[in-house]
């Protein structure tokens, strides 16, 4: 008959291997039925053995006890900010700077270029292969102290594929498009406030004082970086994503080495036209000297590396004002309000007119005309107001009111509970 402690170490081996495919490499080989029974037992298990819990077990991502206030981490080697480039010209400017600081005009550099997460810099410090420590990037040099917040992120291995001395693994915690607007969705029909953006509901969920909430946030992270490394050697950038791969971090399928800043350009752009159709919001890209020795020769300025940066695509939200609020006739009669705003660029497009679809937007909202509001773009869909920025309020604004008439023929309007819509009845409307 199998020992307590002997089974018990099996089924986490096996859970951290179906952990691993399933959220690192997105290839599972059991269904979920089978492994909740896996994960079943083991809770079982552990509950009639308390004493043989680990802290690298998988049940511990749950989530422990709710904190006071959340402690410091003091970031050994500084967790560094990222100069920005917005043009192919800048980048090129970059290039020609990193010859001229190593005094070699000639020299080939090759470069890795990474998505750029719209997310919450993180490091998880590993001891002897297991999780010990979680911490967000603060102002550099110390961090706010997440480490049970962290635990729970589904794809965070509690125990590496290998066993380190010391490894501090840095990336960016993240929530998918998907499970934000699920998310919001919720919290919404709940009367609950709701998100602006993922990146906000990201650091949000990483500050839920209570770890079990932030369980069940839908949360993800991507790894791309080391701070303190003991017992593992390193000699390029590409080789860093190969080695936390190995290890069981995941990493974005995106990066990619380029052997040129030709590559590079020609990288970015590709990367601008996925950018709608990836399931994760990305703001831009990093780009970084490949070479580590390289990398140390460049050295760093007072607040960021020479050897790497980041370059900013054209932002997808903006504030500004709505200047008044009108309404359209649709073909089918249903008179829809449309927001008249300050143009604004967004996402390369200067945008004047904005969607607010009907009347139970309008009331989510709580929009008023003159309101300042936070306005979002992406690609070519049309432009929506995520949120009206309360605290900018002077007390001008006004409420809207529905017209009572049809604006295009004078028939009285109707409204239609179910379809949450205000028509025009009239058959013969021009509209």
């Amino acid at each position: 008959m199998t020992a307590p402690a002997d089974r018990i170490e099996k089924l986490r081996e096996e859970i951290r291997e179906h952990n691993h495919r399933y959220y690192v490499l997105d290839d599972p080989v059991i269904s979920d039925v089978e492994y909740d029974e896996l994960m079943r037992e083991l809770i079982r298990l552990e509950a009639a053995h308390p004493d043989l819990v680990t802290p690298d077990s998988p049940t511990q991502k749950v989530g422990a006890a709710p904190i006071e206030e959340f402690g410091t981490v003091e970031h050994e080697v500084p967790m560094l900010s990222l100069g920005n480039l917005t043009s192919e010209a800048e980048l090129r400017e970059w290039e020609e700077q990193l010859r001229n600081h190593l005094k070699e005009p000639d020299l080939d550099i090759a470069y890795v270029i990474e998505p750029k997460l719209d997310g919450v810099a993180v490091a998880a410090i590993y001891e002897d292969g297991v999780y010990a420590v979680g911490a967000t990037r603060g102002d550099g040099t110390r961090g706010e102290d997440i480490t049970e917040q962290l635990k729970t992120v589904p794809s965070l291995p509690l125990r590496l594929r290998k066993s380190p001395a010391r490894f501090e693994a840095r990336g960016e915690a993240f929530i998918p498009i998907a499970g934000f607007a699920a998310l919001n969705r919720r919290l919404s029909e709940a009367g609950e406030k709701t998100y602006a953006n993922p990146r906000n509901l990201t650091s949000g969920s990483l500050k839920q004082k209570d770890p079990g909430a932030t369980a069940e946030r839908p949360l993800d992270v991507f790894f791309y970086s080391v701070g303190i490394v003991e017992g593992v050697g390193i000699g390029s950038q590409w080789e860093l994503l190969e080695t936390l791969a190995e290890l069981g971090l995941r990493t974005s399928d995106l990066s990619v080495r380029c052997a040129t800043i030709d590559e590079v350009a020609a990288r970015l752009l590709e990367l601008q036209e996925m950018r709608d159709d990836l399931p994760f919001e990305i703001d831009g890209a990093v780009i970084k000297v490949d070479d580590r020795a390289l990398q140390d020769r460049l050295g760093e300025r007072s607040r960021s590396p020479r050897w790497a940066t980041a370059y900013k695509f054209a932002a997808r939200q903006g504030t500004t004002k709505l200047e008044d609020i009108l309404v359209s006739v649709g073909r089918t009669g249903a008179l829809t309000p449309v927001g008249v705003l300050e143009p604004v660029p967004i996402g390369g497009v200067t945008v004047s007119r904005v969607t607010l679809h009907n009347k139970d937007e309008i009331e989510r909202l709580g929009v008023r005309v003159g309101d300042t509001v936070l306005v979002q773009r992406a690609g070519d869909v049309i432009p929506k107001v995520v949120k009206v920025i309360e605290d900018r309020r002077t007390g001008k604004e006004r409420e809207f009111t529905w017209p009572e008439t049809c604006p295009e023929c004078g028939t009285p309007v109707r409204e239609d509970e179910e379809a949450v819509a205000i028509y025009c009845p009239n058959i013969a409307c021009p509209a």
